[in-house]
C-alpha cells in the first residue's frame, strides 16, 4: 500500500519541480521585458493624466477669459448676466476659429475624436493621426472654451492616442503592443478626466480595445492608476457631482419604474444620437448645395449656438452645472424637459458644424434631466412606493450615457465614481442594462460605432466584417513574373469575360467577385486609357485571399484570448 503511495507523492513532486523550474526560466526570459513594458505603460500614463488635467484647466481658463467669470463651473449662470450680444458674438468667433485650424491642418475639416481612435485600434495597429489629433484637440478645447455644447472625453481620448502612438512608433511597436499601449493612455485619460479609475480601465477595454485579454489587463490598470494620481492632484480626491441626498430605494416594487425609465432612455438616446447623424447630413447637404466654403461652417454652428444661448445659456460648454442641478432635484419637472430637448439639438447642432468635442458627458446632462422630469412624475403618481427623485436622475444619467456609448459596465461604474454613490447600484443597473439592449438594436451598438460604419468602416460586426477591408489585393495577389502566377491565356480570357480586380481593391471587394463567378483566381488590372491595352499586375487566388483572411481572424482570436 505504501509503495504506490510514494510513487504518486514523488511523481507530484517532480512534476512540481518541473513546472517551478518553466517557470522561473519564463520569467528570466520574460519578467524584464514585461516589467518594462509595465514601466512604459506608466510613463504614458502619467503623460496622458497630465494632458487631460492640461486640458481641463485649458477650458476654464478659455471660458474665464472669454466670459470674464471667476468660476467656469458656473458659467451658465454667469452667462445669463451678460449683455446678449456678447452670448451671440462669442460662439461664433469660436466657430470661425475653429473652422479655420481644421481646414489648414485637416485633410477634410472633420474633428478627431473617440471613434477615430477605435478605428486605430482595430485597424492601424493602436496608431492614430497625430497633425490632425493635436489640430482636432485645440479646436475642442476653444469650441468647449467659446460656447460649443459637447463634452471634454472625446478630444481627451484622442490626445492621449496621439501621445501611444508617438510612443509606439518610437520604439517601433507592434499591432498587440500598440494596442495595449493605446490603451493604457485611453484608460488613464478617462481616469483623470473623471476622477474614476476603474472606469477608466474599463473604458478603454469595453470601448476602444473591444476585448477583456487578460495581458491588457496589467498594463491599463497601471497607466488608469497613474492618471488618477495625476488628476487627484490638481483637483483633490473629490467627486464630480454631488448628490442632494443619499438616492434611496422605496422597495423592489418601485424596480418596474426602473425598467420603464430604461426603455425611455434607450429610445431618447437612440434620437439623440439620429438627431446628430441627421442633422451632420443638412449641414453637409447645405454646405454642398450653397458653396459655403468649410471654415465657414463651424461659425455658422456658433451663430445658431449662440442665438439659442440668449434664452438659455444651459446650452454652453459641458454641462455639469445644469447636471448638479437634475442631480440635486433642483430643477422643476417643465424645466428638466425643455432643457433635455435643447441640449439634443444644441449637441447636435455643434456636432454638424464640425466644431469638436465629446458625447458623453451632454449625455450624462441629457440622462439626469430625462431621469429627474421621469422621477418627479413618477414618484408624484406612486408616492407610498417611491423613493427619492433624484434617484431617477442618477439612472437616467447612467441609461442615456451607457446607450450612447454601448458601454454599459464602464458607464455604471463611471455614474457610481462620479457620485460617490454605491448604493444604487441595482437601480442604476436596471436602467443601463435596459436602455443598452435597447439602442444597440436601433443602431450599430453605439454612437462611436455608427460613426465608422457611416464611413464605410464595418467595425460593429467584429473582426470577420472588417479584417478584409485591411488587406489590399496587390498586397495578396501572385505577381506576374511568379512561378505560380496564372498562365497567360487564362487570364486573358478572364479579362475578356470582365473578370478582374483593380490593384488597390480589398478583399472586401475580392471575396463576393470569386462567390459570383466561381473561379479560382482573378486577373489584377489597371484599365489604361481608351486605346491603350491594360497593364497586368498578377492574379490573386482565391485560397490565398480566404488564407490571409483565416490567418487574420486566427491571430484576433489569439490576442482577444491571450
Amino acid at each position: 500500500m505504501n509503495a504506490p503511495r510514494q510513487s504518486f507523492v514523488a511523481t507530484q513532486f517532480s512534476n512540481a519541480k518541473s513546472a517551478f523550474v518553466e517557470a522561473w526560466q519564463l520569467m528570466l526570459e520574460r519578467g524584464p521585458g514585461r516589467v518594462q513594458f509595465w514601466f512604459i505603460a506608466l510613463i504614458i500614463g502619467i503623460a496622458a493624466g497630465f494632458a487631460a488635467v492640461a486640458f481641463r484647466y485649458a477650458i476654464d481658463w478659455l471660458q474665464q477669459t472669454v466670459y470674464g467669470t471667476e468660476n467656469a463651473d458656473l458659467i451658465h449662470s454667469f452667462a445669463a448676466t451678460l449683455p446678449w450680444y456678447l452670448v451671440l458674438v462669442i460662439p461664433i468667433f469660436g466657430g470661425l476659429v475653429v473652422g479655420l485650424i481644421l481646414h489648414r491642418y485637416t485633410p477634410d475639416g472633420r474633428v478627431r475624436s473617440v471613434a477615430d481612435v477605435i478605428e486605430g485600434s482595430a485597424m492601424q495597429d493602436g496608431r492614430v493621426e497625430k497633425r490632425e489629433g493635436l489640430a482636432s484637440a485645440l479646436a475642442s478645447l476653444i469650441t468647449l472654451g467659446t460656447g460649443g455644447s459637447t463634452g471634454r472625453e472625446g478630444p481627451v481620448v484622442h490626445l492621449a492616442g496621439v501621445i501611444s502612438t508617438w510612443v509606439s512608433d518610437r520604439i517601433k511597436a507592434d499591432g498587440i503592443t500598440g494596442r495595449d499601449l493605446l490603451g493604457c493612455a485611453v484608460a488613464a485619460a478617462v481616469s483623470a478626466s473623471f476622477n474614476a479609475p476603474i472606469a477608466g480601465a474599463l473604458f478603454a477595454l469595453e470601448v476602444v480595445l473591444r476585448h477583456f485579454a487578460v495581458h491588457a489587463f496589467a498594463p491599463i490598470v497601471i497607466a488608469s492608476v497613474a492618471g488618477t494620481v495625476i488628476s487627484r492632484l490638481a483637483f483633490g480626491d473629490v467627486t464630480e457631482f454631488t448628490l442632494a441626498e443619499e438616492g434611496v430605494l422605496a422597495f423592489y416594487a418601485e424596480l418596474p419604474a426602473f425598467l420603464i425609465l430604461g426603455m425611455i432612455a434607450g429610445l431618447v438616446a437612440v434620437l439623440m444620437m439620429r438627431m446628430i447623424f441627421w442633422t451632420d447630413d443638412m449641414a453637409s447637404e447645405f454646405q454642398s448645395r450653397t458653396g459655403l466654403p468649410r471654415y465657414l461652417r463651424p461659425a455658422l454652428a456658433g451663430a445658431l449656438l449662440g442665438a439659442m444661448a440668449i434664452f438659455y445659456p444651459h446650452i454652453i460648454g459641458v454641462g455639469y452645472e445644469t447636471t448638479s442641478a437634475a442631480l440635486t432635484g433642483s430643477l422643476l419637472v417643465h424645466e428638466a424637459i425643455v432643457f433635455c430637448i435643447l441640449k439634443v439639438a444644441a449637441v447636435a447642432i455643434t456636432m454638424a458644424g464640425r466644431m469638436g468635442g465629446g458625447v458623453f458627458s451632454p449625455a450624462l446632462m441629457v440622462g439626469a434631466l430625462l431621469g429627474l422630469a421621469f422621477g418627479q412624475i413618477a414618484t408624484s403618481i406612486f408616492p407610498e412606493v417611491s423613493g427619492s427623485e433624484t434617484l431617477y436622475a442618477l439612472a437616467g444619467m447612467g441609461a442615456v450615457a451607457a446607450a450612447v456609448l454601448g458601454a454599459p459596465i464602464s458607464t455604471t461604474l463611471i455614474v457610481f465614481e462620479l457620485t460617490g454613490d454605491w448604493q444604487t447600484g441595482l437601480a442604476v443597473m436596471v436602467a443601463v442594462s435596459i436602455s443598452t439592449a435597447i439602442a444597440s438594436r436601433l443602431v450599430d451598438r453605439s454612437f462611436f460605432l455608427t460613426q465608422l460604419e457611416r464611413r464605410n468602416i464595418h467595425l460593429a460586426a467584429g473582426p470577420q466584417a472588417y479584417l478584409l477591408s485591411m488587406f489590399r489585393v496587390a498586397n495578396v495577389m501572385r505577381a506576374s513574373d511568379d512561378v505560380d502566377a496564372a498562365p497567360d491565356d487564362a487570364v486573358w480570357e478572364a479579362i475578356e469575360a470582365g473578370h478582374w480586380i483593380d490593384p488597390n481593391a480589398t478583399l472586401e471587394t475580392a471575396l463576393p467577385v470569386f462567390e459570383e463567378t466561381g473561379r479560382a483566381f482573378l486577373p489584377v488590372v489597371t484599365l489604361g486609357d481608351e486605346g491603350e491595352a491594360p497593364q497586368i499586375h498578377g492574379s490573386l487566388y482565391h485560397v490565398d485571399a480566404l488564407r490571409a483572411y483565416n490567418k487574420a481572424l486566427a491571430s484576433t482570436a489569439a490576442e482577444e484570448h491571450s
